[in-house]
């Protein structure tokens, strides 16, 4: 079917229930931000493949809402749907809410489905309809009796996560989470998030692309705790292992029937940003708001995560120096696209010990198509790549000892004075924020400002945040922390000792090129004044064909020379010798400016 024809199906099923109005989002029963295929509603009635957006649709129009990340992706993808695209100025404002309430005439009804909906989300939902006269409907699943071929959910077995590779056991996370409790009057903590389950039993798995987590939910106890899986994904092995750390396994449709009969006269810790609307109102016993403890505990990490990412940085940094060597050297020669370079990184990081897969859909953006901020190459009709323009490379690989996230972005001819000046404003907005010193109780909204404060002296600007918090063999996009407006969760949380952050600055032209450079760092131990600042961990070199020397001042020129000679260090030894000479070039320090 067609998107028209499926937007079709949907309004005949509206009408049958009653409805002027339906959204669909782009979450799952838990709340993740890349779901599973059996989840992705708004992407097949829509044909947005953005990761985030929500669909509202109505009797006679449907619109799309979604942030700056996705205006030209989705300008593309809607085109001939009917669907018409909202640009969200304010991504952490449902006003999606707001166009219905002036739109729908008082007295109509909006439908959702709960189970995908958070409750804090749908309470800011049903607020906002009921002051203007409207009515929202929660357990309202149209999609399943339209959704012919609906992907089933993985069946594949978990991975249990060594502690030697995590630097801790699940029975030594289970404790922390009880202090916790404890501290907070709780018996017990419900946890829906997929990532955060997976951190606190050290399972993995291979159910949602990139992110390597389990389809699950997890009730942990002051004695006790549970998960809720379906059994096909277990073995015995899997089921010793739960037995020991006393973990009851139940089928995973069964997590319904047990919030449903906690004891009334016990407290049970709910997050309701990740708690699905449809769940929390089976929860029989007293609710305590608050967030999700795993969720705080997993953004620090740990010494032997530390250890493990810096080794992680470098087998990433040999996959990248091969995939690039391979570029320059081919580019010219055989037809290279864009979807061609997404397949080498992978394969040169398959190459690497201990590589798990990719940890997101890799952005290979030639020229205007790396304006496209989240711009995902398709395997057939990507752009050809030629010996002229700017390419930006985002991508980034999961390791059992770490994830890593790097964006590049290179020259393929002699630039011009306006691409090397862009390119030296986000480099030294870059390495603004990675050498600060900064006091305890920094926000990352504080410190975003760092990254675009040379940007902005130009009357220039990039409308995403500057980094994310990045999980441990986890999601690479993981919360609290990041540099972000301070309007964003990012923005409003403290940054501490051994959090990992993306810092990735960027300059975007639609049709013309964009430019991001990304490293991860990791937040160090407070210094001998109480200050804390932060570690670099990536190890790639950048263009210094793009850089405008004269632009920098002599300690950029430092930290810049400095940090290519720790990257040859680090990642050479990795290298055949070809490789190295190559690599060392890549590597060179700048000269110093009269």
């Amino acid at each position: 079917m067609t998107i028209p024809q499926r937007l079709e199906i949907f309004r005949r099923k509206m009408k049958e229930s009653g409805l002027q109005a339906y959204l669909i989002p782009s979450s799952d029963p838990h709340q993740s931000e890349y779901v599973a295929d059996h989840w992705q509603a708004r992407k097949w009635i829509s044909g947005f493949t953005g990761s985030a957006g929500t669909l509202a649709i109505m009797e006679n129009e449907a619109g799309l809402w979604t942030d700056s990340r996705y205006f030209l992706q989705a300008e593309m993808e809607l085109k001939n749907s009917s669907i018409t695209l909202f640009k969200m100025t304010n991504q952490f404002e449902p006003q999606y809410v707001d166009y219905l309430v002036q739109t729908l005439p008082k007295g109509s009804v909006v439908g959702i489905d709960g189970k995908v909906w958070s409750r804090q989300t749908f309470e800011v939902l049903d607020r906002k309809l009921k002051n203007a006269g409207l009515f929202l409907h929660m357990d309202m699943d149209l999609i399943s009796g339209i959704w012919e071929e609906r992907p089933l959910v993985s069946a594949e077995k978990i991975i249990l996560h060594d502690p030697k590779l995590c630097g801790k056991t699940a029975e030594e996370k289970l404790a922390e989470i009880r202090k916790s409790m404890t501290v907070q009057k709780v018996e017990y903590h419900f946890i829906p998030a997929l990532d955060d389950i997976a951190w606190s039993y050290n399972i993995r798995g291979n159910d949602v692309d990139y992110n390597p987590v389990v389809i699950s939910f997890a009730m942990i106890g002051l004695e006790k705790a549970w998960l809720f899986i379906d059994d096909q994904k277990l073995d015995h092995q899997h089921h010793l292992y739960f037995n020991e750390n006393n973990i009851e396994v139940q089928p995973y449709r069964n997590i319904q029937t047990f919030l449903n009969n906690l004891p009334e006269d016990k407290n049970v810790l709910v997050d309701p940003a990740i708690c699905s609307a449809h769940l929390y109102t089976f929860i029989s016993a007293r609710i305590v708001e608050g967030t999700s403890i795993p969720k705080m505990l997993k953004a620090i990490k740990n010494k032997t995560e530390i250890s493990n990412i810096r080794h992680v940085m470098a087998k990433d940094g040999a996959a990248l120096a091969h995939t690039f060597f391979w570029l320059e050297n081919t580019l010219g020669k055989d037809d290279i696209y864009e979807y061609t370079v997404l397949e080498k990184l992978a394969f040169y990081r398959s190459q690497q010990e201990l590589y798990f897969g990719e940890s997101f859909g890799a952005i290979i953006g030639y020229k205007g198509n790396g304006a496209i901020i989240h711009y995902a190459p398709p395997k057939y009709g990507s752009s050809l790549i030629k010996k002229d323009g700017i390419l930006l490379v985002d991508s980034g690989g999961q390791y059992h000892d770490g994830t890593t996230d790097i964006t590049r972005t290179l020259t393929l001819d002699a630039p011009s004075e306006n691409t090397k000046k862009h390119y030296t404003l986000i480099l030294k907005g870059m390495i603004s924020l990675s050498k600060i010193r900064f006091p305890k109780g920094t926000y990352g909204g504080q410190l975003d400002t760092l990254a675009r404060q040379f940007l902005w002296e130009n009357g220039l600007n990039y409308l995403h945040g500057t980094g994310h918090g990045v999980g441990y063999f986890l999601n690479v996009h993981e919360p609290p922390q990041g540099f972000a407006t301070i309007q964003s969760e990012r923005g409003r949380t403290i940054i501490e000792p051994g959090m990992l952050t993306s810092n990735e600055p960027g300059y975007y032209i639609p049709d013309t090129y964009g430019m991001r450079i990304e490293n991860l760092i990791v937040c160090n131990e407070p210094d001998q004044d109480g200050f804390l600042s932060f570690e670099t961990l990536t190890l790639y070199p950048f263009d210094v064909h793009l850089i405008e020397q004269r632009m920098l001042t002599p300690t950029e020129i430092k930290w810049i020379n400095e940090y290519h000679d720790m990257v040859y260090e680090r990642v050479s030894p990795l290298l055949n010798d070809e490789h190295k000479d190559w690599f060392r070039e890549k590597c060179c320090n700048l000269a110093w400016n009269d």
